[in-house]
């Protein structure tokens, strides 16, 4: 059975930072290519980060700078550290896992910027 589980989410001030993590079991995560998703209320999936099973990654551009993605093979687990958050970061953070027909999602974790 496969699981995605995020954690680290939460309530944050505008310039503050949170470290998000996705902890995997159920697939041989060092092949998976894995990516951050957010939503925010009204809107549609986005797409955040991407990092390759090799560790090539890619931000879209309004993270950039900001936004750094990482994964830890050995601990399974993909990170997203967020810093300088603003109030438009404010959705609920997907982690997502794919490989061949392997397409896996976790169950998110809200992240709110505000004062």
């Amino acid at each position: 059975q496969v699981q995605l589980v995020e954690s680290g989410g939460g309530l944050v001030q505008p310039g503050g930072s949170l470290r998000l993590s996705c902890a995997a079991s159920g697939i041989i995560f060092s092949i998976y290519h894995m990516d951050w998703y957010r939503q925010a209320p009204g809107k549609q999936r986005e797409l955040v980060a991407h990092i390759t099973s090799g560790g090539i990654t890619n931000t879209v551009e309004s993270v950039k700078g900001r936004f750094t993605i990482s994964r830890d093979n050995a601990k399974n687990t993909v990170y997203l550290q967020m810093n300088s958050l603003k109030p438009d970061d404010t959705a609920v953070y997907y982690c997502h896992a794919m490989w061949g027909s392997g397409n896996y999602w976790g169950q998110g974790t809200q992240v709110t910027v505000s004062s």
